[in-house]
């Protein structure tokens, strides 16, 4: 049930983004049980004048290749499956895509079940 919002520069590979997104489903799928087939996603690729970060905030160095993710999420994970979720994500994106450690920024937004409808007017989640 997840929405999985990513924002990147421009990137000279048009194919990037999309292989970003298979990481991340991939990260999900195995650190906090999200299901097959269970991937919504949008891609999303900025100029120069539409992608904005502080290069230094808490002393990590980012740069242009930075990748912001927002994972929007039913509530009822644990602190440590988030924790492994980050880790897992960054690990991947630098193994597979070579994207840095420092330059994965990801949030996560928590709701209630019920504040899901993928489609028909219903919430198919709500008790």
């Amino acid at each position: 049930m997840p929405l999985v919002r990513v924002d990147i520069k421009k990137h000279q590979d048009p194919a990037f983004a999309k292989r970003v997104g298979q990481q991340i489903y991939a990260a999900m799928h195995s650190t906090i049980g999200v299901p097959e087939h269970d991937n919504f996603q949008i891609l999303a690729e900025h100029d120069e004048h539409h992608f904005i970060y502080d290069p230094q905030y808490l002393g990590i160095s980012r740069t242009d290749s930075l990748v912001f993710i927002q994972i929007t999420l039913s509530e009822g994970r644990t602190v440590e499956q988030k924790k492994l979720l980050y880790k897992t994500i960054a690990e991947r994106l630098n193994t597979e895509l070579a994207v840095r450690l420092e330059d994965v920024f990801i949030n996560l937004v928590e709701v209630k079940k019920e504040n899901w409808s993928f489609g028909h007017g219903v919430a198919q989640y709500a008790l």
